[in-house]
């Protein structure tokens, strides 16, 4: 690693963990994106959105950045802002998790809360609404908006130049929809690049994006709830297949894979790597399976990781745990090769 002068250097590069294999040669690959700043992978559309709105003029020196976060968009915005000396304003719920607003706050970011204290749902559409008023409002404000921003999606073409840099071919891109960025834009330059992958969305029981007339979810920073509108980041013409998970499960696999593997990997992620995990055995024999880890389990520790939280939302369940359990050992990777056997000739010798 070369020496940097600024955090956004360290963006990138980020590894890949084997997760699962099948005897036919199919495997789960994680892109772990927790190994960025601010543990998510966000920050790479963060910084993409602040370039693109310096280079069309739309942010001046000392300008004023308004988003709004469920939390790992605003930690990446805090972090550029913090580096490029703007002002940076958070519109957030209290459904976003508390240690994301907290290092926010450290970062020198002013939050704007839409719901009082207490109230813990999920109001993207409120959200929304009141930061483009605030933006409209102030003469120096820029409101990225990531769900309907075209740099969203190029912040992530990255991502598919490392895939093809560590790996021959991606055959079947499975990951989480939120805005849609991470999911489409690696899509997009894969496929650019003439190496296209089969392209599964994944979103929670209760979003929209997929169809359906939609409810509440606990999944953080996924998904498209009720009431707000789908952005056009969400690329259709690059969806070959679009899937929900429930929280049940999304978060049932997240407490397995901590529990077998000691690898905290956050809600969304746990419904990408259910669903691959329950259909590794459908997929074409000798398939490479790359899931999009967007984010760390360790933002989770007061909400997924909490049996009391857990059980007050009737989300723990420990038999949906154990099925996942037995997925990981069915599927556990072949163990690294033993060191060749020393050459007949230097048999015996010492």
């Amino acid at each position: 690693m070369p020496l940097v002068t600024r955090v956004t250097d360290l963006i990138g590069n980020t590894p890949l963990f084997e997760l699962a294999a099948t005897e036919s040669g199919t495997r789960l690959l994680l892109k772990l994106e927790q190994f960025n700043p601010t543990g998510a992978a966000k920050i790479r559309m963060a910084r993409e959105m602040v370039l693109d709105a310096e280079r069309r003029g739309l942010l001046n020196d000392g300008g004023h950045i308004i988003e709004s976060t469920s939390g790992n968009t605003g930690l990446g915005l805090a972090v550029v802002a913090a580096e490029r000396g703007y002002r940076f304003t958070a519109v957030v719920d209290h459904h976003a998790c508390k240690d994301k607003l907290r290092a926010m706050q450290a970062m020198g970011t002013e939050l704007v809360y839409v719901a009082d204290d207490g109230d813990d749902t999920l109001a993207t559409s409120a959200r929304e609404d009141l930061a483009e008023e605030m933006a409209a409002a102030r003469p120096d404000a820029y409101f990225t908006e990531q769900h309907n921003n075209d740099a969203n999606a190029l912040g992530y073409y990255a991502v598919a130049d490392e895939l093809l840099d560590d790996l021959e071919r991606v055959d079947i891109l499975l990951s989480a929809v939120g805005t849609g960025g991470s999911l489409f834009g690696t899509a997009r330059r894969l496929r650019d690049l003439g190496r296209p992958a089969r392209v599964i969305g994944v979103e929670p029981e209760g979003s929209i994006a997929f169809g359906g007339e939609g409810g509440p979810y606990w999944q953080s920073g996924t998904g498209t709830p009720p009431g707000a509108t789908i952005g056009t980041a969400v690329d259709y013409s690059l969806l070959d297949e679009g899937l929900k998970v429930s929280d049940v499960d999304a978060f049932a696999t997240t407490r397995a894979v901590a529990r077998k593997l000691g690898l905290m990997i956050g809600g969304s992620a746990g419904g990408s790597v259910h669903a691959a995990l329950t259909r590794l055995e459908e997929f074409p024999a000798g398939s490479t399976i790359v899931t999009i880890v967007c984010d760390g389990g360790e933002k989770y520790l007061d909400t997924v990781f909490d049996d009391a939280w857990m059980a007050a939302r009737e989300l723990l369940d420990a038999s949906a745990e154990a099925q996942v359990l037995a997925l990981l050992d069915r599927y556990a990777p072949a163990t690294a090769p033993q060191a060749p056997a020393a050459p007949e000739s230097l048999v015996g010798v010492r």
